[in-house]
């Protein structure tokens, strides 16, 4: 399955909904932008959109109301370790309180992966922050063991963009 993501002026929505009628796109916004994601499995794309392979998928993206875009560059080199990390992540997050979906992104055109989680409101998201199972998910971040101490995998900083419906 694939994932397009559309990012743009809130005024251009309208056309981008209205150019696929019968497509099923989940809308977000913030202060700055507009966010238009489409998922499709039948080779339909969402034009000037970033495209990416869904490597895992839990839940409904339009069950969630705050969503979260971990959007992480990694290089060449790095992409099977950073895959294999999520392959093999303990799923913990699923049984947050307020959880809606997550999405392991891989990007098709560029460097930057993108975790996607979607969550009930923006408090649900906040409270799983403060939560023993994140604690528990990112224990090994910082230490030598973490997947962002090893060389020649990040060749940028992470950085994270939030939306709303």
């Amino acid at each position: 399955m694939k994932l397009y993501k559309w990012t743009g002026p809130q005024d251009q929505v309208e056309q981008i909904k209205a150019d696929q009628p019968n497509a099923n796109m989940t809308q977000l916004q913030n202060e700055k932008e507009a966010v238009v994601l489409y998922e499709a499995g039948d080779g339909t794309t969402l034009r000037n959109a970033e495209a990416y392979e869904v490597l895992n998928a839990v839940g409904h993206i339009e069950d969630g109301g705050y969503a979260v875009f971990n959007n992480i560059p990694v290089t060449d080199e790095g992409r099977d370790l950073f895959e294999s990390r999520f392959q093999n992540r303990a799923g913990m997050v699923e049984k947050e309180p307020g959880f809606a979906a997550i999405r392991v992104l891989r990007p098709l055109y560029s460097d930057t992966y993108t975790i996607l989680t979607l969550w009930k409101d923006e408090k649900s998201f906040k409270d799983w922050q403060e939560s023993q199972a994140y604690g528990h998910a990112h224990a090994k971040r910082g230490t030598k063991e973490g997947i962002d101490k090893r060389p020649n995998i990040f060749p940028r900083p992470s950085f994270v963009t939030t939306y709303t419906k």
